[in-house]
């Protein structure tokens, strides 16, 4: 069994225990919180030994009631792999904490690329992180946009990617986070930079992204135009990315016109935080001009990622190939989506896998 730390126990880090601990192949070793919220509480209900991430504050772990196992250099000490979910920045002023443990480690997206020897995508260069000690899995949005170009550049050929973001004001809980009744070009300047950090997975891709920011908590939608080597038809794309395990497209006739009925969708079929794995791509939007291609995606920024950590962790202890792991974590999270309801429904609960 792989026992995986995780460092940070917010948005990301709760999904990545979770995930982690449905794996046959990994266990939770613990996991380290500033402080002892309502996150920490719960964390202990799920039975995940509980270190505190600032050694001086460990008292008031137990002023609240709560028991911990440590503080978290003890918790990088005693696992295979650390999954560090921290605010950007701070998983950079880790790195040399998990390096004098000889434990490796992967980082969010909200790093810079230098934090790790590699940035990950696991449908895209999975054997790039083979063996690694430090990895970086890309942004939520780098993510969804490097889950579409991988099937694109195998089958037809990629010559321009042109993608614009509109993208939440923040997370549902980030209630300091904005614009509150405005629409803002986020940078100003062109490109943003998810066309540079999408290069760390696609080096020689060419790629001119643009972002927005707007007053919403849901999800991230990227209309994208690409043009490829060659001429396709718009049945022949849909059908490639409904091949496509983590790209769900979006049958017409489901009423599902934005982000906010697709949360809805989520939380209907019983998905845990109404949370959703994969690139959300509206069928009909899907069309062709040649050798251009046009289509609208949803993005969920707080769970896109989750699957890629997992494969993050097989690839760095060398413990499966990558169709093996990508197959065990979609089986084990339901990630994978039918074109119908009712696959969506049947497919969209975390189980714990047999051992």
């Amino acid at each position: 069994m792989i026992r995986v730390g995780v460092n940070g126990y917010g948005t990301i880090g709760k999904r990545v225990a979770d995930a982690v601990a449905a794996q046959p192949d990994m266990e939770v070793a613990g996991v380290a919180k500033t402080q002892p919220n309502f996150e920490a509480h719960t964390a202990v209900e799920r039975g995940y030994p509980m270190y505190a991430a600032i050694p001086e504050r460990a008292p008031l772990f137990s002023e609240a009631g709560i028991e911990t196992a440590g503080v978290v250099d003890e918790l990088v000490a005693d696992s295979d792999v650390i999954v560090d979910c921290t605010p950007s920045g701070i998983g950079a002023e880790n790195r040399s904490l998990y390096a004098s443990y000889d434990t490796p480690a992967v980082f969010q997206g909200g790093e810079g690329s230098d934090v790790a020897e590699t940035s990950f995508n696991a449908r895209s260069n999975f054997e790039d992180a083979r063996g690694a000690d430090t990895v970086r899995v890309v942004s939520c949005n780098t993510t969804g946009l490097s889950r579409i170009v991988a099937p694109l550049e195998e089958t037809y050929g990629v010559e321009k990617v042109r993608a614009t973001l509109v993208r939440r004001g923040g997370d549902p809980g980030q209630n300091s986070r904005g614009p509150i009744n405005d629409i803002l070009p986020d940078p100003i300047d062109i490109p943003s930079h998810h066309g540079p950090d999408v290069k760390t997975i696609f080096p020689s891709l060419s790629i001119e992204t643009m972002g927005l920011k707007v007053p919403a908590t849901l999800m991230h939608v990227h209309a994208l135009n690409v043009t490829l080597e060659s001429d396709v038809t718009a049945a022949h794309v849909r059908q490639l990315l409904e091949g496509e395990s983590r790209v769900y497209v979006i049958p017409e006739g489901l009423g599902i016109d934005g982000a906010g009925k697709l949360k809805d969708f989520a939380l209907d079929a019983g998905r845990p935080r109404g949370d959703l794995w994969e690139n959300c791509v509206w069928g009909e939007s899907i069309a062709t001009e040649g050798r251009d291609l046009y289509l609208f995606q949803a993005i969920h920024q707080e769970s896109d990622v989750i699957p890629e950590n997992v494969d993050a962790i097989r690839a760095m202890t060398d413990s499966a190939d990558a169709d093996e792991s990508i197959e065990l974590t979609n089986r084990t999270l339901g990630v994978g989506l039918a074109g119908d309801p009712a696959g969506f429904s049947r497919s969209g609960r975390v189980e714990a896998a047999d051992d």
